[in-house]
């Protein structure tokens, strides 16, 4: 490798100027790589240091094609001193250094090999290795445009070595660099740390080693690394001394064939390459006399191969707070963690549990951790003070922060302005002249396309063209007599930038007419970017009329009427042509009428500020004049000269120099506009060679382009340039395009001293601009600024490290007759110290007036007085904001370092837009994006503004090289800007706004990305680096029953105890049936006896028809039959359990009461679905296991199903239980039915999967089911006559209660609706409810969500169908969770209009202990909705806020606590009694709790805990059951039926799904519904935790190129609302998500499918 042994710093300066000529010569394909490496090698062969042993070159090498390595680093590295890439970094490089023509790349202006060269010695600190952030996962079919070869299918990671799992790059690292020959291995491992750990010159490391101490190196590498961990940064050191490969076997081994799944096949490869390793690292022999260093390579090394090691940190800390943490990294022992030497890491993959997992998934999630156990910049303050106010963390003032020092700044004044004789008396008048006596000169060439002239208009042609047009203006646009326009009249002028003849003739017709010019674009589409803004512009102006072009009409969109369009937010428009052959000519009496220069408007330009409002600037007819005086007189304009402008005409420097200025002077103004440039970058080049033209208008844009196109022409000269203005010379990077198209063109004639930058403002014009020079004086000096002091807006010289040093070139001197002074950019106008960045602010006659139409606006910017530190105003004189910050320098230079409108405010520190651009542009290789196409913004969210960049990929970037060049984007402008990057997207090219010059819009950039509308085809979200202002984490207090919890009688603490209780049960009417019949079998024979005819079951199907009844005497003859079944083909013993396995139906309930019969237990489980027996079959399984049943009861169809191939497919089918056929049953009757001995024998199982993934089985004991349905019949006032109508899943909880149980108890009809009949037939139940005039029903929220969702746009069809829900007075949704308000009561405003009361709908609330706690009966107050504060609720404190506070949830009251039962809320850890409206568990006591839980082990203790637990104070002795769900009690102003004061419950949340995160409890329902509003694109969501990580997975129902956009925005929101940072975002297809019976999301069963990485997700986003 050519540079290895040489000292690049002591190379003389001739062969450093050669060496980069060659480079020059390289990359702009004027030489071969063959060519470049000889002539190379052959120049640095005299400073060649001589190793003692050569290292053969690396094994690695030879497997891919391109250039040979050591070329492909010695070119990347020609002027960085940066170490040579590491082996796991070659596989890229390679690919990326092949020699590629720049002629390309268009927009360069931000290009500096400085900047290039300090980015790359960032990186170098950093050492890139691969990154170990988990690249995001992205399902192939996704938008992207990488080539297909490039996407990885979801199940095939690891194929390539470009997607190899991280821990494999680290194992190949310490292959290739292990054993070198120890002498060398010494030499390399000194330059490599002195390299790597941003050491000075290799000298140094030679100084004895008491001078230097371990501390001092550790701490200089923490201060290297400036993003990286130490021991990242030194592991990255070690692989580039590429020391000797291992034998050749090992090296064939070293390259296994990947698979997808990486576990055990690793271990044997690596295990014997591993010992000698750290054997030979640990010997002392490999320690010379530095004990510090070779200590720290033995660390280094073992945390390399370690994979558990930390990987290198994107997540950039600041050098502050870095050093506490790191500093005490290398004291660790040199072992490996719990395993023995040889053992291989990568073999094991453990979660953060030390769970060992064998997925993609985990193995991301994993690394994702390892990144963010660094600390982060700011360190978090100790702990939350548990205060009523959440207080954002403001990070504290660090005392090292640079503060102005100077003294206050002395305004600076121009030089006077010269009053020369003739100078026109305005600038009509010079036009006026000079087409009277030089009406042949020639005023202005317009090119065509191909850059050739395209005609030329003389002065005399102007003059007569514009009289022509001043007066049709002012005489022939109506009707005879009647005058459209008065003089003061705004005129819009739409011109194409093509045709600057038309546009001189309109903008100078309008001088003369005295009307006022607003100069605007062409609008192309309805949908032009920022053209709403325009319309504001035109609004706020008063435009009416639009003066334009033949062609350019032609052009404009039209309606299919042929009309124009209306554009967006335009007023209405007339549209006036104004070619000649439409002009009039105006008779001989009539003139113009040209008044001396005034204080009215002359003309308005517009401006778009940052929030992308477009403003017009007017400028008075006096302010034109004088400022064309003022720029004669600096430029030193002469009659008869002429100027080449390739600016656009209609605004800023275009306009003033180029139509203005140029006219009052009879100056030959060529105009080659945009188009000619983009088809013939050098043709402004030519024509200033061709006309001799002494003045050329450019930007640095195309400066660059005709550096890129100038081989293509030999003989032109610039030698006739006296002036070469460069318009954005104001902007910090353009330095570096002067400069090289110095370097380019002064052999073509082009003297230094010509280049003109010059500082502007739509504002304030022309601020500044540098002379043209006197040959052979020295050039102005440059500023090299510290860019750590400019974001704190103070002026230091960088000295130290030059990476990150901001050169910046002057803009010469203040503009004659001007005064200019520097003030603070924000607050009141206060002067700023010398050595303070500030706005600069200028008092001149030659200046804009105001924002058109808009004087609120104006006065903060047009009528400025600065006042000095004690406030006092400097003078009486109004200055003008010119949006630009700068200083003035030495000399009264003015310095300019960047725009108000591209700054961004981050943490009180300001970076400027343009800054940010330039390090992403520095970072090489610039494959990856459009070099011209990067848009850089800021965000608010949470408090602070966030940076977010944005650039367009090009379409041959793979998925690797943009993840790439993206993380090393945000290690570099880390390292620099010393700032993190919230988001960085790349979307596909073409994508961006533009605007009309190509340029990026910004705003409307910034408005896609937060609409969600941006389409990014990658994006990196680090929200863990840079949002230091979370609240400080809550430690929880030590629990115990202390003093507070005093009783006195019915208080705690002062407060009321929080509990309710519904009614008493008490002896009701039929005393005789509950004495005889405690058991629900009694009743129903008592039914069969006394009124055998009565209906009381009727099923429904999907067209609404019954399809079969029951009677009370057909339902006991059918429960008999099947009894007889059990006790004969089961040989059923009493007691045994059965499960009942039917759909929704009369069988299921036959079969129940057929079980009592019999003496047995019936389980009801759902059946499987047929369609997906994989995934529903091993359920039922679970549970017939776990119930140990002794037989199942099915259907025919069902049986079939359980003895299929397809079952077997799934699980062993050979040992079911007996299955018994009830298709089929005996015709005779079992000889008894039983009876049990006590009502507290089991009845039934009830078994039910929770939301937390866990299968429960409770004990319901007769008893318990006696009290429950006269709970419910009290509570909802059922009767033999009365009917209700169900639409609920039959297999579980209050569902399977109201389907089985409650009709046969109280006698009522129930109109059962099988859920699933649904999907067929949406409008099912409500037609069934309307059809039957049904007064109570039940449903579940999924019902009442199909509903709303299906045929909520459908009220109107459905009233003419006679559908009325008038009848209906409860509708309760059955549930065992919180209300979910949003949609009862969408639903109610939905079906209002078909008669549906709004207070019919109610919810029930039932937990696994007790199956009902909570239903809305008949009578009583209507549920209440309080506003509870977020921000307290995560504290576990409730904090009653208004309706519409911010942060505020709204809670339902779960509906009327049910006779017979009572609540008592209870500190779940204390078990102490709550006061009011205090959040606490909800424990129950009720006549109808479950015995306790049906396990297998049967765990008493559980049971205990749950089922019959006592308070620790206060009521010792009652027995409660413990809900496991967080809620509270709060006493209402309304009544209860008894008249006393109603206590309402609300339900929180279950305890089991809260999320524990920085110490506070969230309710993953709330963090849902704010991701659910936070895109249109969201259909559900679902949130969990995995080690601390909070991750979201979103379902997305638009079209997968939305996918991306989700990303940024469910992160702010989430940041935003609930103050978590989001660690991994999951978008997922419809449907995933899954949920249970009831309609709740199942998030363990969906946790852990992501973490299986059985989700197929459309993208997998890893926030940093």
């Amino acid at each position: 490798m050519a540079d290895r042994g040489v000292d690049m710093l002591a190379l003389p300066k001739e062969v450093k100027d050669q060496l980069a000529e060659l480079d020059l010569e390289l990359s702009e394909g004027d030489i071969t790589q063959k060519g470049y490496e000889k002539k190379r090698t052959k120049l640095l062969l005299p400073f060649f240091i001589h190793t003692p042993v050569e290292a053969p070159p690396p094994a690695y090498d030879a497997q891919a094609p391109g250039p040979s390595n050591a070329s492909g680093s010695t070119h990347a590295n020609a002027h960085t001193q940066a170490p040579p890439p590491s082996s796991s970094s070659r596989y890229r490089d390679r690919r990326s250094r092949r020699p590629h023509r720049s002629g390309g790349t268009r927009d360069d202006r931000y290009r500096s090999d400085i900047h290039t060269e300090a980015v790359q010695a960032a990186l170098a600190k950093h050492k890139e290795e691969k990154m170990a952030l988990p690249m995001p996962t992205k399902r192939r079919s996704t938008y992207v445009q990488s080539p297909i070869n490039n996407c990885t299918p979801p199940g095939s990671v690891g194929l390539t070595p470009s997607n190899q799992p991280d821990c494999f790059y680290f194992l190949r690292n310490s292959l290739h660099s292990s054993s070198s020959s120890e002498d060398e291995g010494a030499l390399l491992r000194q330059s490599s740390v002195g390299a790597g750990l941003g050491a000075p010159a290799p000298s140094s490391l030679l100084q004895p080693p008491s001078l230097q101490s371990p501390d001092s190196w550790i701490n200089r590498s923490v201060q290297g690394s400036s993003t990286s961990s130490s021991a990242s940064s030194a592991s990255s050191t070690l692989s580039h001394g590429e020391s000797k490969p291992q034998p050749q076997p090992s090296q064939t081994q070293a390259q296994p064939q990947y698979k997808p799944q990486y576990q055990p096949q690793y271990q044997p490869q690596y295990q014997p390459q591993y010992q000698p390793q750290y054997q030979s690292q640990l010997q002392p022999q490999s320690q010379p006399q530095h004990p510090a260093i070779a200590d720290m390579l033995a660390q280094a090394r073992i945390g390399l191969s370690e994979n558990s090691g930390p990987p290198p940190d994107v997540l950039a800390a600041a050098p502050q707070a870095r050093g506490s943490s790191q500093v005490d990294r290398p004291n660790n022992p040199p072992v490996v963690r719990g395993m023995s030497r040889g053992q291989s890491r990568s073999s094991m993959m453990e979660t953060a549990d030390g769970v060992p997992v064998n997925s993609r998934v985990s193995t991301k999630i994993q690394q994702l951790l390892n990144t963010l156990k660094r600390p982060k910049r700011p360190p978090l303050s100790e702990f939350f003070v548990d205060d009523q106010e959440e207080i954002v963390e403001v990070p504290q003032p660090d005392p090292n922060t640079p503060r102005p020092e100077g003294r206050q700044i002395i305004p600076v004044k121009g030089e006077p302005l010269g009053v020369v004789s003739n100078w026109p008396p305005a600038l009509q008048a010079a036009l006026a002249r000079w087409g009277a006596t030089q009406g042949k000169s020639p005023a202005l060439t317009a090119l065509d396309i191909t850059g050739k002239s395209l005609y030329t208009l003389t002065y005399g042609k102007l003059w007569s063209r514009s009289v022509k047009l001043a007066y049709t203006l002012l005489n022939k646009l109506g009707p005879k007599n009647e005058q459209v326009l008065k003089p003061g009249d705004r005129v819009a002028l739409v011109y194409p930038n093509s045709d600057p003849g038309m546009f001189w003739v309109a903008f100078y017709g309008c001088l003369l007419a005295e009307v006022i010019p607003v100069p605007i674009e062409v609008p192309l589409s309805r949908k032009d970017a920022g053209s709403s803004q325009v319309g504001f512009l035109l609004g706020s102006c008063g435009v009416t009329l639009a003066l334009t072009s033949e062609i350019c009409l032609k052009g404009l969109p039209k309606t299919p009427t042929g009309e124009i369009l209306q554009f967006k937010g335009w007023p209405q428009l007339k549209w006036v042509v104004t070619d000649s052959k439409y002009l009039t000519k105006p008779g001989k009496d009539w003139q113009p009428h040209i008044p001396t220069a005034n204080t009215d408007p002359a003309y308005i330009e517009y401006k778009a500020s940052k929030e992308g409002t477009v403003m017009g600037v007017a400028v008075s007819k006096v302010a034109m004049l004088t400022h064309c005086q003022a720029l004669t007189q600096a430029c030193n304009y002469c009659e008869g000269e002429t100027l080449v402008n390739v600016l656009d005409f209609k605004k800023d420097m275009g306009l003033w120099h180029g139509v203005l200025t140029s006219v009052m002077n009879r100056i030959h103004t060529i105009s080659v506009p945009y188009a000619v440039m983009k088809a013939c970058p050098l043709s402004w080049v030519q024509r200033v060679h061709i006309h001799k033209a002494r003045v050329a208008l450019v930007k640095c844009r195309d400066l660059h382009w005709a550096m890129m196109a100038h081989r293509e022409q030999r003989d032109t000269s610039l030698a006739s340039l006296r002036m070469l203005i460069v318009a954005d010379g104001a902007n910090p990077w353009s330095v570096s395009s002067c400069d090289a198209f110095l370097n380019v063109f002064q052999i073509h004639g082009l003297k230094p001293e010509v280049i003109c930058p010059c500082a502007t403002s739509p504002e304030a014009m022309t601020v500044a601009i540098r002379r043209p020079g006197v040959p052979g004086t020295p050039l102005p000096a440059r500023a090299i600024l510290s860019m750590g002091g400019l974001s704190h807006g103070v002026i230091r010289v960088n000295t130290e490290d030059k990476n990150s040093a901001l050169t910046v070139q002057d803009v010469g001197h203040v503009m004659p007759g001007a005064l200019m002074c520097i003030v603070k950019p924000e607050g009141p106008p206060q002067l700023c110290k010398t050595d303070e960045i500030g706005e600069i602010v200028v008092n001149s006659r030659a200046g804009g007036n105001m924002y058109y139409g808009l004087p609120g606006v104006t006065k903060n910017t047009f009528e400025v007085i600065p006042v000095n530190a004690l406030g006092a105003p400097i003078g009486e004189i109004p200055f003008v904001r010119s949006g630009l910050l700068g200083f003035v320098g030495p000399g009264s230079l003015i310095f300019v370092v960047g725009k108000n409108e591209g700054l961004l405010m981050v943490s009180g520190r300001r970076h400027n837009a343009d800054d940010l651009v330039a390090t992403a542009l520095a970072v090489e290789p610039v494959k990856t994006v459009y070099r011209g196409r990067i848009a850089v913004f800021s965000v608010t969210v949470f408090y602070d503004e966030r940076i977010v960049v944005v650039a367009e990929q090009r379409p041959d970037a793979s998925e690797e090289d943009s993840f790439q060049w993206m993380s090393r984007v945000l290690q570099a402008i880390d390292s620099i800007h010393q700032v993190g990057l919230y988001c960085l997207a790349l979307v596909p090219a073409n994508t961006l706004p533009k605007t009309h010059l190509g340029g990026i819009h910004i705003f409307e950039t910034k408005q896609h990305f937060l609409d969600g509308n941006l389409h990014p085809c990658n994006i990196l979200m680090c929200p863990h680096t840079c949002v230091t202002n979370l609240p400080k984490p809550r430690q929880k207090q030590p629990v115990g029953v202390g003093p507070a919890s005093i009783m006195v009688g019915n208080l705690v603490a002062g407060k009321r105890i929080a509990q309710a209780a519904g009614r008493d049960l008490g002896m009701i009417e039929d005393q005789d049936l509950i004495r005889k019949h405690q058991f629900l079998s009694e009743a129903l024979q008592w039914r069969a006896q006394t009124d055998p005819d009565h209906c009381l079951y009727v099923l429904l199907n999907a067209k609404g028809v019954a399809v079969s009844t029951a009677t009370c005497v057909q339902l006991h003859k059918r429960a008999e039959k099947i009894a007889a079944a059990l006790t004969e083909k089961g040989s059923i013993n009493t007691g045994d359990n059965v499960v009942l396995l039917y759909p929704p139906g009369i069988d299921l309930i036959a079969s129940f009461y057929g079980c009592l019969y019999a003496g047995c237990v019936p389980v009801t489980v759902r059946p499987p679905h047929p369609q997906n027996l994989a995934a529903t079959l091993p359920t039922v399984r679970m549970i017939i296991d776990v119930s140990k049943a002794a037989c199942i009861l099915t259907t025919q169809n069902l049986m079939r199903i359980l003895r299929s191939k397809e079952a077997a497919a799934t699980l062993n089918i050979k040992t079911w239980p007996t299955i018994i056929d009830t298709d089929d049953l005996p015709r005779h009757r079992p000889p008894t039915i039983y009876k049990p001995p006590t009502a507290e024998m089991i009845a039934y199982l009830d078994f039910s999967v929770s939301t937390t993934g866990m299968l429960t089985g409770v004990k319901i004991s007769h008893s318990a089911v006696s009290a429950l349905c006269r709970s419910i019949k009290l509570q909802c006032e059922l009767y033999s006559s009365r009917q209700i109508a169900i639409c609920l899943d039959p297999y579980c909880g209050l569902g399977f209660v109201l389907w089985c149980l409650a009709s046969v108890y109280s006698g009522h009809q129930s109109i059962l609706i099988p859920p699933m009949e649904l999907e067929s037939c949406l409008p099912l139940w409500l037609s069934t409810l309307s059809q039957y005039r049904i007064r109570d029903t039940f449903c579940s929220y999924s019902v009442m969500e199909l509903c709303t969702k299906g045929i909520g746009t459908q009220t109107e069809i459905l009233k003419a169908r006679g559908l009325n829900l008038s009848c209906v007075r409860s509708c309760v949704v059955i549930a065992e969770e919180r209300p979910r308000l949003a949609l009862t009561m969408s639903f109610s405003k939905l079906f209002k209009d078909l008669g549906l009361s709004p207070r019919a709908v109610s919810t029930a609330f039932g937990s696994r202990v007790n199956l009902a706690i909570c239903m809305q009966g008949t009578t009583g107050p209507d549920p209440s909705t309080v506003y509870v504060d977020m921000k307290s609720l995560r504290h576990d404190r409730v904090r009653l806020v208004e309706r519409g506070a911010p942060q505020s949830l709204p809670l339902m009251e779960s509906g009327k606590i049910l006779p017979g039962v009572r609540v008592i809320i209870v500190n779940p850890e204390t078990r102490g009694p709550l006061g009011d409206s205090h959040l606490g568990e909800i424990w129950i006591n009720s006549p109808h709790s479950a015995s306790g839980y049906y396990t297998i082990y049967g765990e008493e203790s559980l049971q205990a805990d749950h089922f019959n637990t006592k308070l620790s104070f206060g009521d010792p002795t009652t027995l409660w059951a413990r809900t496991g769900y967080l809620g509270f009690v709060k006493r209402t102003e309304l009544l209860d039926a008894a008249g006393h004061r109603h206590d309402a419950l609300f339900v929180v949340g279950s305890l089991d799904e809260t999320l524990e995160l920085r110490g506070l409890r969230y309710h993953p329902i709330d963090i849902e519904t704010s991701v659910s509003r936070a895109h249109r694109s969201i259909a559900e969501s679902a949130v969990f935790t995995w080690t601390n990580l909070l991750v979201v997975v979103a379902e997305l129902c638009g079209s997968e190129q939305d996918a991306l956009d989700l990303v940024p925005l469910v992160t702010n929101v989430v940041l935003e609302e609930h103050h978590l940072i989001v660690g991994v975002v999951v978008i997922v297809d419809p449907g995933v998500i899954p949920i249970n019976s009831r309609g709740e999301k199942q998030r363990m069963h969906l946790r852990d499918s992501f973490l299986a990485d059985q989700l197929d997700p459309i993208y997998v986003a890893y926030n940093m």
